[in-house]
């Protein structure tokens, strides 16, 4: 299981089965430009891959123009 924080909305989300980041965020319905990935404090990439009981803190970006 992977426990995700979902920033800025403050949801906490356990997710099952999921291998990467990639995956997480296609299980969020986001793409890679629309948000970060961070663990333990570490920027985590698309192709990274993720181990069970991970904790994932999941932010949101935008681009004001």
């Amino acid at each position: 299981m992977i426990t995700v924080h979902l920033e800025p909305e403050g949801e906490v989300v356990e997710l099952h089965n999921t291998k990467s980041v990639l995956a997480v965020l296609n299980r969020l319905n986001l793409r890679s430009t629309m948000a970060i990935v961070v663990r333990d404090g570490e920027l985590l990439t698309p192709d990274r891959k993720l181990h069970m009981n991970d904790v994932l803190m999941v932010r949101k970006v935008t681009s004001a123009g």
